[in-house]
């Protein structure tokens, strides 16, 4: 099998994505314009989205309060130190930084909701392509 999507629930599903557009280069699949205001947004692979909506509204889970271990999404980042600084000034907020002895950079950020993400360069790639 190969993973098509993952889903989660957020507060303000047309502004995230307008955001993860405009900061992460994710391209919008297919929205929704009733509510929940579903939309799917594919990386620059083409071959794996997220998706994003609002169902149900009191359900949103606390993410700016949850550790980011517990949940993050993580993108290939071929200059993350770059990358950090062009989202910190689109509104995230950094968390943490790691230099790994191999060589490998991760920066862990929060999007303007709260919602960690990673920023990884890993010394050997993890995904082929």
């Amino acid at each position: 099998m190969k993973l098509e999507h993952i889903a989660i629930n957020v507060a303000d599903p047309r502004a995230m994505a307008a955001w993860y557009q405009k900061n992460m280069g994710l391209t919008l699949v297919r929205k929704t314009e009733a509510a929940p205001h579903t939309h799917f947004l594919a990386d620059s692979s083409g071959t794996v989205m997220m998706e994003i909506y609002n169902n149900p509204p009191d359900e949103v889970p606390p993410y700016a309060r949850m550790h980011p271990l517990q949940l993050h999404i993580a993108f290939v980042s071929a200059d993350p130190e770059a990358d950090k600084s062009t989202l910190l000034h689109a509104g995230a907020t950094l968390v943490d930084e790691l230099r790994l002895g191999d060589g490998s950079h991760l920066v862990m950020l929060r999007d303007p909701w709260g919602l960690a993400l990673q920023l990884c360069r890993r010394a050997t790639p993890m995904l082929r392509g």
